[in-house]
């Protein structure tokens, strides 16, 4: 599948790098001169790709000069592009490896070479998204995830043990922190290692287990996952290219940041990019170090993987000047959210955002990936930061070797990639937008949505304006009488006082902001003043910090502040999204019961870049992103319905108000604190603990065989039927017939209403599955682990309880067969409609399949039988995901939606795919009920076309295997 011949056309490009190294690189500035020059530096990354890449065959000379020409050419020209390497996690990845093995039977069944089935493209894989809070706080409560817990049928676990609590010289025991009275002299030397080796007490150097819940929870998730695990290590072993980054070392894009990133990239002695595609929305993270990179979703990857380029519309490029500087209250956060909002306001959806300006230079390269981070929320393809001197320091700092450093640096010179800040010239934007730094005031981010950003100093009177809005986007609708209600509850022998607004989930996680030391340490710095001041967290908050990596746990264990969060709670609970995708432990029935009790509005405040509603606990109403130090901060004042600048967030133990500001830790502290300790060991611990991998993933045995032993009593591993009827020859499109409308959806449904997340309910037709192969609930695990089973996966389509099918008129999985008229699960009926024959299709209105790029929120809907997509319009990735499964997507033409045409959606519908079809196709749609009008097929390029045609891309790859 490897491109023959590779930048054949632009031989006389090649140069030597200097006089000395031997290593060469395509001279691209030497191709267009001036018109080079006023490429913005993320364009200037495409045409290096496109011209190394240039064959004549997958990548051809017109692209080439399309995309130099991208002045005139955005928009309006598609090109393909060979990123250097593709990222998976596991939740993505597994059905993407899943699929290859599945390939190779396919390709075996047809008569081809299984064994030439392999990634053509440097492939990593991080096992990052399984961890669950089964354990948390300092008093390791057994608080199972629903769905989850011990596994006796899930495989013996690892020998590895909590280790006992060693005694500290024949004084009192450490306990992970010591007692309060030694906290107050913490010395500022408690370090931890990576791996599972010894902390020391800072008090009596001597030392002390790792946090017991990272330890605990580790070896839960090793007993529970063991099944997929042990494909991920015979994926790496049997595949070529393919590297498996264990449980326990860290999140993708943070491991993607400190590990696997090179800025530039070395092959036989040729430079090039570094550039990445992958299947999580974080991977644009990387952008903020300079190199290129975007999430794609899982079909688009494993095209990739393959050896196939992924296709894009050459985009406009948004130059966005910073200018000013930030207050010191301001932390990363408050920026990204500033900036958030300024470019949806702008208008970036599907461009690229490109930072120049003397802001930049302020912004360290953790401010920029955090800020990079968030691009999706803006709609932004990727936001990109070129490399300057900020950058190069940056990698001094986490361990590049000197020598590479210099030829990055010189390489990036000679192709006019690297930014001086000292440039009179810009490049030539599509429109350029300005933002003043001084501006941007502390805020948060809710309560159901991104971009609905509120200043911390209007939180209260934003909160109570949201508890009388009517129900949406912001309002709850709460009766004026009831918005001071109050319900006590009992909690481990005290009593509190609940109301609406009340914090009941409290988590620093690992998206966005664990990347960024400065706001970490600012949560734990705030954390340390305010043990010192006497204050607390209420205990029935459900309080962790899950961090990206092991690093975190290092610097806030060398700072000193560690033992501080786990004072008020928040516990390190291990390496993985937890509480991003719903793995919360259980509130506590005292909570829950007043929740119910009071019809209360009750609150989750988290540190990532993602709260759609019902996501971390269907009974928490109100979630809030914010940074990790304003997380601490709601968690001490257990509400959200709070004014810090004049309401205190407790009394110290003399009855004196302590306020926010007493408490918050000033910019050039925190700087100082990051600048002692985080230092380059870390970062060569980090590469030492992936290289060696742990005891427990090294002792995985798994099969030395070409094709996968499938079992098929498995519930976590299964093969699956996308290629049950592939022929060698795709047969012509048929027509749809009579197709009933398998679910009416409103506006803005997301791919988490539509792909299974989170923990798996008890009630659903997936529960009904496993619980018919013998599991109990606290073996169901949730859908993400579940990913390699299509039987699973499918059963849990659609079965968001926040998803709103108009047939039923209220949030619910649930849907209605016609021809019986019967209320079902949404599997439930698409089953019943395929035994009888009668394809599918979804209405939906504005922005379908918004937010993650999720796979399965293209797989789970073609295997439900659903043939098409109408929509008024579409979020780009799932499109491309639709596309990739060989489902139609349709739009109705301007001004047109089944409203405005009187559509029922009790209708059945007919439509006819011309032998020529081609993308923006016009096609006639007829109804029952006699109706017909015109929709458009919503395809964007010949290729997509193609792919359909071939019933998909997994079977268009399959067929040239073959």
């Amino acid at each position: 599948m490897d491109a023959p011949g590779a930048g054949y056309a632009f031989e006389h490009l090649i140069e030597t790098l200097d006089d000395i190294s031997p290593k060469k690189f395509f001279n691209v500035p030497k191709l267009g001169g001036a018109k080079y020059d006023a490429l913005p530096y993320s364009i200037r990354v495409l045409l290096e790709a496109a011209v190394r890449n240039c064959d004549g065959f997958f990548m051809k000379r017109e692209d080439v000069m399309n995309i130099l020409d991208w002045k005139t050419t955005q928009r309006t020209v598609e090109v393909p592009l060979f990123p250097a390497r593709v990222l998976l996690q596991d939740f993505t990845g597994i059905p993407a490896m899943v699929d290859f093995a599945a390939m190779r039977e396919a390709v075996k069944t047809l008569g081809g070479d299984p064994k030439k089935v392999h990634p053509a493209c440097p492939t990593d894989l991080t096992a990052d998204h399984s961890l669950q809070i089964d354990f948390s706080k300092c008093a390791i409560q057994n608080a199972p995830n629903p769905g989850g817990g011990d596994l006796p049928k899930a495989g013996k676990l690892s020998p590895l043990r909590v280790p006992k609590k060693p005694p500290c010289r024949g004084q009192t025991p450490c306990r992970g922190p010591c007692d309060s009275g030694e906290l107050g002299r913490a010395s500022g030397t408690f370090s931890s290692q990576i791996e599972n080796t010894p902390i020391l007490c800072p008090f009596h150097l001597q030392p002390v287990p790792e946090p017991e819940a990272v330890l605990k929870n580790q070896e839960v998730e090793f007993g529970r996952n063991r099944e997929r695990l042990q494909f991920f290590k015979w994926s790496s072993r049997v595949f070529k290219n393919v590297a498996v980054i264990p449980p326990g070392t860290g999140i993708a894009h943070q491991v993607n940041l400190e590990y696997l990133s090179r800025v530039v990239c070395e092959d036989q002695g040729l430079l090039f990019p570094d550039s990445v595609v992958g299947t999580d929305s974080h991977i644009t993270m990387v952008n903020g170090l300079g190199i290129l990179g975007w999430g794609v979703g899982g079909i688009e990857t494993e095209a990739v993987m393959l050896g196939l380029p992924v296709s894009l519309t050459l985009p406009e490029v948004v130059g966005c000047e910073l200018t000013g500087s930030c207050n010191p209250f301001v932390t990363s956060i408050d920026v990204v959210l500033g900036i958030t909002k300024h470019l949806r306001q702008v208008g970036v959806a599907g461009k690229f955002v490109e930072f120049f300006g003397s802001g930049v230079s302020q912004l360290s390269v953790v401010d920029r990936t955090t800020i990079a981070n968030m691009c999706p929320e803006y709609g932004a393809v990727l936001s990109f930061f070129p490399v300057d001197n900020v950058t190069l320091k940056h990698l001094e700092h986490t361990g590049f070797d000197k020598t590479k450093l210099e030829s990055v640096e010189k390489y990036l010179q000679a192709v006019k990639l690297f930014r001086n800040e000292q440039s009179s010239s810009e490049p030539e934007y599509s429109q350029v937008t300005q933002m003043n730094l001084s501006s941007i005031v502390p805020a948060v981010s809710g309560p159901r949505r991104p971009q609905d950003r509120v200043a911390v100093a209007d939180m209260k009177s934003d909160f109570q304006a949201c508890l009388s809005e009517k129900v949406g986007f912001r309002g709850f609708q709460i009766a004026a009488e009831r918005q001071k209600d109050v319900v006590r509850i009992e909690y481990e022998g005290s009593e509190y006082a609940l109301s609406h607004g009340a914090v009941v989930i409290a988590a620093v996680i690992s998206c966005t902001n664990n990347c960024n030391p400065s706001v970490m340490l600012a949560a734990g710095l705030l954390a340390k003043k305010a043990v010192e001041a006497g204050l607390r967290v209420r205990p029935y908050i459900r309080t962790s910090v899950s961090p990206g990596s092991g690093m975190v746990t290092h610097y806030l264990g060398s700072s000193g502040v560690l033992p501080y969060l786990s004072k008020l709670g928040f516990e390190i609970v291990g390496y993985g999204c937890s509480t991003c995708v719903g793995n919360t432990a259980p509130l506590s029935e005292a909570v829950l019961n007043a929740v119910k009790q009071g019809d209360l509005v009750t609150c989750g405040v988290l540190s990532g870049n993602k709260h759609f509603e019902g996501r971390l606990c269907d009974c928490v109403r109100a979630n809030y992103l914010a940074s990790p130090p304003l997380v601490v901060a709601y968690a001490l004042a257990g509400t959200v319905n709070i004014d810090f600048q004049t309401e205190p967030l407790g009394t110290d133990p003399t009855g004196k108000d302590v306020y926010l500001h007493d408490i918050w830790p000033s910019r050039e502290e925190v700087q100082r604190v990051e600048e002692e300790h985080v230092i380059l060991s870390m970062f060569k611990a980090l590469k030492e603990k992936i290289e060696m991998g742990n005891k427990r993933w090294n002792s995985l045995e798994v099969p030395d065989s070409i094709l996968f032993p499938w079992d098929v009593k498995s519930t976590y591993i299964r093969c699956p039927s996308f290629f049950d009827k592939l022929t060698k020859e795709p047969a012509p499109v048929p027509p749809l017939e009579g197709a009933h409308v398998l679910l009416y959806l409103g506006d803005c449904v997301t791919t988490d209403h539509i792909s299974p997340a989170g923990s798996i309910a008890r009630s659903s037709a997936a529960a009904k599955y496993l619980t018919n192969r013998g599991l109990t609930p606290r073996e169901f695990n949730s859908y993400g682990a579940r990913r390699g089973n299509d039987a699973v996966m499918t059963r849990g389509t659609f079965a968001n309880i926040k998803l709103f099918n108009k047939f039923i008129g209220k949030p619910a999985p649930k849907t209605i067969h016609f021809p019986s008229g019967r209320t079902l699960d949404v599997f439930e009926a698409a089953e019943l409609y395929q035994k009888e024959g009668i394809p599918l299709i979804i209405l939906a209105g504005k922005k379908y399949g918004s937010g993650n790029s999720r796979d399965w929120a293209a797989k789970g809907p073609y295997l439900l039988g659903v043939r098409a997509v109408l929509a008024e319009s579409y979020e780009k990735i799932h499109k491309d995901h639709l596309v990739g499964m060989g489902i139609a997507p349709l739009q109705f033409l301007p001004g047109d939606s089944a409203v405005s045409l009187g559509l029922s959606g009790r209708e059945t519908f007919s439509c006819a795919f011309p032998e020529g079809l081609a993308p923006g196709t016009a096609l006639s749609m007829k109804t029952s009920t006699g109706k017909a009008f015109r929709v458009l097929a919503a395809f964007e390029s010949d290729v997509d076309v193609t792919l359909f045609k071939h019933g998909g891309l997994l079977n268009f790859v399959a067929r040239r295997f073959s």
